[in-house]
């Protein structure tokens, strides 16, 4: 008997929420509350097709950490430029830790 093929996949976790969140910005997904819940429809949606059309064995979701990495000390500028973090992204957020 065959061993069936493994297959991982590494998302990153930033990409998928300022994508869905974007991506909903001229119709965003309020609900019921007045939660702004683009970022996380939009990132689950994302996570239940990949789970619907490659059947992967295993997933990982890798997240930014929240003190600074060695990419900061060695380039002091790093994500220097950014925007702010919209607000929706951030009330999102723990929902889409859970």
């Amino acid at each position: 008997m065959m061993t069936p093929k493994k297959k991982l996949f590494l998302l990153d976790a930033y990409a998928l929420i300022f994508r869905a969140y974007f991506g909903f910005i001229n119709n965003p997904r309020i609900n019921s509350k007045g939660l702004d819940t683009s970022a996380v429809f939009g990132f689950t949606n994302t996570l239940i097709e990949l789970i619907r059309k490659e059947k992967p064995t295993h997933i990982a979701v890798c997240f930014d950490r929240k003190k600074p990495t060695f990419r900061h000390e060695q380039y002091k500028e790093y994500k220097a430029n950014r925007e702010a973090t919209p607000e929706g992204i951030i009330v999102a957020k723990p929902y889409i830790d859970r």
